[in-house]
């Protein structure tokens, strides 16, 4: 029955992406905080489902885009695409671009749990809308993690786009171990001292991006949380993403993921990388992180469409 059931889903989103719906976007202020662009079919029934999109680590927009990387346009593809497939779509910025504008931002006061709760704020917000049938949530990279907690109690489905399966700690200290083995003793440290929840004097001017003063309380709000220990609170429907040329979280983070929650849906996309795009040559996987037009692979936006359909 469960394998009849997919197979009508099949059809119906190729039916869907052979056929695009006519969308429209307009812009929405959930608080003072918290802008973004709502992305939907023309025709919004008592049917239509919401994603909301939550970006990932940095200062990275409501289209993917990151101020310390490059145009990218990952989550604007993502959700124009949704929305192409009826899918209704909000993608909004971090709370750090209205404190940037306003010249409000205090690094030192940010906590995971601020992002935290933005998402819960804006599900908030759509729910009393009574518009949408369903919502569900999205998280890329760290909004991945912050949309699992998020979720908890709140959203009807969750899926996990390129998301750590492991704790911040962990993942930095292989990432130091594969740059800069010479560091990982030093990071270790560091990283065992605020997991402890203590800061410290960094004295290596190379490792200020992930241990200056200002960064730390952040840093001590986000290592305590585990990826495998928030996804077994969820009951909800789940979907977990992950591609093959993922050069920052590789696919096996998903496979733990999948592990710790065993009711989820696991998918590999071949060719994927971290943002979405289609990589055939290795070469071309950083350049694409600063190129505009080039589109997210198909397969994302596929899987994700299905996922939905089925919530």
């Amino acid at each position: 029955m469960k394998n009849f059931i997919y197979i009508i889903l099949f059809f119906v989103v190729n039916a869907a992406t052979s056929q695009k719906i006519k969308t429209n976007s307009q812009e929405i202020e959930v608080n003072s905080l918290i802008k973004g662009t709502l992305f939907s079919p023309e025709e919004v029934t008592n049917k239509t489902k919401l994603v909301i999109l939550i970006a990932g680590s940095g200062p990275t927009n409501r289209s993917g885009n990151s101020t310390m990387g490059g145009i990218n346009n990952s989550l604007k593809f993502l959700a124009e695409g949704l929305a192409g497939n009826g899918i209704a779509v909000f993608s909004y910025d971090k709370r750090i671009f209205a404190q940037m504008i306003a010249k409000t931002l205090d690094e030192k006061t940010l906590s995971f749990e601020d992002f935290i709760n933005d998402a819960k704020d804006v599900i908030t917000y759509f729910k009393l809308q009574k518009k949408y049938t369903k919502i569900i949530i999205a998280g890329h990279s760290e909004g991945s993690l912050i949309g699992m907690v998020a979720a908890l109690n709140t959203a009807d489905g969750y899926v996990s786009i390129a998301g750590a399966g492991r704790g911040i700690d962990e993942v930095l200290s292989e990432q130091i171990a594969k740059q800069s083995p010479s560091m990982k003793e030093t990071v270790d440290k560091g990283l065992a001292s605020l997991k402890e929840g203590k800061t410290f004097e960094n004295k290596n001017p190379m490792l200020a991006s992930i241990f200056r003063e200002s960064v730390q309380p952040y840093m001590i709000s986000w290592i305590k949380y585990n990826p495998q220990v928030e996804i077994k609170k969820l009951t909800i429907p789940i979907l977990l993403i992950n591609g093959t040329k993922d050069l920052q979280v590789p696919a096996s983070d998903a496979e733990l993921l999948h592990v710790a929650n065993s009711k989820s849906e696991l998918k590999i996309i071949e060719n994927m990388n971290h943002i979405f795009k289609e990589i055939t040559v290795d070469e071309n996987n950083l350049k694409s992180y600063s190129d505009p037009n080039l589109p997210v692979i198909p397969e994302l936006i596929n899987a994700i469409t299905t996922f939905v359909i089925s919530v």
